[in-house]
């Protein structure tokens, strides 16, 4: 079992932009130094919810700065770059950081980034499969053209060609996040492990994974490879010595920042926006995943684990929004919770 952070970069109420930047890398290196095995970073725009606008140049920060801990994007919204430019940003981060880059992509939503990048709303209804496919082809090959479609444009050489990296790995791995069914099917075809969000419980995340698995036989991928596959689950981690002083952290910090970021997304073409309650949401988010003393938090990583059979984590541990507070979370999850899993 492998356990990494989720970092937002989180504005909440009353805090600077680069306030919420400043906790998201220092809350990395301290993961590192407590001995998490990753970091994934969130990537959005124009709204407070999360303050970095590009998961990836954060990535290669955060890379410079660490030995260890494997970085990986949560995600690179792909609707909105060029796959191209996303892929020679991924070789290069694999590369030279000797394989501890993780491209994790995802479709984002019907968002006003569509409109300020030019994509446009296809990009997002229906564009993603080739998009994510120019991506792939561009970490797999010597040299790669456009055929057509959105991206059309003549053979051109793959430099750095990701391969060169002093890795056992080929190229980086990309995780596809996975909300839908139809998301479920486009990774399991393609042999890419999901990132599952934060907002699903044990029950389907368990039906999300065994349906990839269904969806990526039919797809002729062989019982070695869909066994090799390991997914990420997205959840929150929040410490302390009693559940309930853990939950009151949340509860207290986490609907004003979920309020405020949440309300602030803009629809690209004026549709209705149905948003959770921020008090409800968070208190589902303490009764999903490990909120308490770091037992209860281990067991139920563990039960997670074996009920889905997803073996990575991802864990927003900045739900306090105090960077204080998020330090102490991090080197507790490190120190406390870690060695009862291994």
């Amino acid at each position: 079992m492998r356990v990494g952070s989720f970092v937002l970069a989180a504005q909440f109420p009353g805090q600077g932009q680069g306030e919420a930047l400043h906790r998201a890398v220092r809350s990395a290196e301290v993961a590192e130094e407590a001995g998490l095995d990753a970091v994934w970073l969130g990537e959005h725009h124009f709204v407070p919810y999360g303050t970095c606008p590009s998961a990836i140049t954060l990535a290669a920060l955060l890379l410079g700065r660490t030995r260890r801990l494997r970085v990986g994007t949560a995600v690179s919204v792909l609707p909105t770059v060029h796959p191209v430019a996303l892929g020679e940003q991924a070789a290069l981060l694999h590369v030279t950081s000797g394989g501890r880059f993780s491209l994790g992509v995802g479709r984002g939503g019907p968002w006003v980034d569509l409109e300020v990048f030019g994509a446009g709303l296809a990009a997002y209804e229906k564009g993603f499969p080739e998009s994510l496919d120019l991506l792939l082809r561009w970490l797999r090959e010597p040299s790669v053209a456009g055929e057509g479609g959105r991206f059309p444009f003549r053979e051109v050489a793959v430099v750095p060609r990701p391969s060169e990296a002093l890795s056992d790995a080929p190229g980086p791995e990309v995780v596809v996040a996975c909300t839908s069914p139809g998301s479920v099917r486009l990774a399991a075809e393609r042999g890419l492990p999901m990132l599952l969000g934060m907002h699903a419980g044990d029950e389907e995340k368990a039906e999300m994974v065994a349906l990839w698995r269904q969806c990526a036989r039919a797809a002729g991928r062989s019982a070695a490879e869909i066994d090799g596959v390991d997914h990420v689950s997205a959840g929150v981690c929040q410490l302390a010595d009693r559940r309930a002083d853990a939950v009151e952290t949340l509860v207290k910090a986490m609907p004003g920042w979920l309020r405020q970021g949440l309300d602030a997304h803009v629809t690209v073409d004026g549709r209705p926006r149905r948003m959770r309650d921020p008090v409800a949401y968070t208190e589902l988010l303490c009764g999903l995943h490990p909120v308490g003393t770091p037992r209860l938090c281990a067991d139920r990583l563990a039960a997670t684990s074996e009920r889905t059979g997803v073996t990575r984590f991802a864990l927003l541990v900045e739900g306090s929004g105090d960077l204080a507070a998020t330090e102490e979370n991090v080197r507790r999850l490190g120190a406390e919770v870690l060695p009862q899993l291994r």
